[in-house]
């Protein structure tokens, strides 16, 4: 079967808190070697299941602002009061290297991505299939208090108005659908025509091979 080296695929995905786009990122992980997460900055408190440098790189406000000021961060934003940010060097290694990288990030990191690596990018927005749902998932991952679970879906009404930016909408009312959709949709983007390289040649080779008979 005949490949082509290509560039990596930056996969955006990014939904109001609780609608499951963490849930479907680690299906992915766990279905697909061949992507990796983009661990982001943030200056919010660690929760006793993460780890430093797998799931977030948990810096102070001060520190943050200095990564900011120098450069180093892809895209920031401030969500729930926290601060969070995509450190620039290891994504441009990885997508010159071939290799997909996935982000979990707000509609405010992914405008920001736009403007500096559109073309790498396929972005996906997910959708909750309804507001009880989503306060209900919020709830049962008892990771957050009354008043903050009221905060994030406040932002959700936000956050939603959104989805108009994305490539693509998924409603998440089946874990494993949807994550085969976002599967399918990676798929097509590793075969972009403008992603593969060597093409050019190949196809030169073959018209050559045409004038040769």
């Amino acid at each position: 079967m005949i490949e082509f080296p290509r560039r990596g695929v930056m996969l955006v995905l990014a939904s109001p808190s609780g609608a499951g786009k963490s849930s479907i990122t680690r299906a992915l992980f766990a279905q697909d070697p061949n992507i990796a997460l983009s661990v982001s900055v943030t200056t919010r408190a660690r929760r006793t299941d993460e780890v430093e440098g797998q799931h977030y790189y948990f810096r102070t406000v001060q520190q943050f602002e200095q990564m900011r000021a120098n450069g180093e961060l892809l895209e920031w934003a401030k969500v729930h009061d926290n601060f969070y940010g995509t450190p620039r060097a290891h994504v441009e290694e990885q997508l010159a290297a071939g290799n997909d990288i996935l982000f979990d990030i707000d509609y405010q990191g992914t405008l920001q991505l736009y403007d500096r690596c559109r073309p790498d990018m396929v972005t996906v927005f997910i959708l909750p299939p309804s507001i009880k749902e989503l306060k209900s998932r919020l709830e049962r991952r008892a990771q957050d208090s009354v008043g903050t679970i009221g905060k994030r879906l406040k932002n959700a009404k936000v956050e939603m108005a959104h989805y108009r930016e994305y490539d693509y909408v998924l409603v998440n009312e089946d874990l494993e659908a949807s994550t085969q959709k976002v599967r399918t949709i990676l798929a097509a983007a590793r075969l972009r025509r403008d992603r593969l390289r060597d093409l050019e040649g190949f196809v030169k080779d073959l018209q050559d091979q045409i004038d040769s008979i």
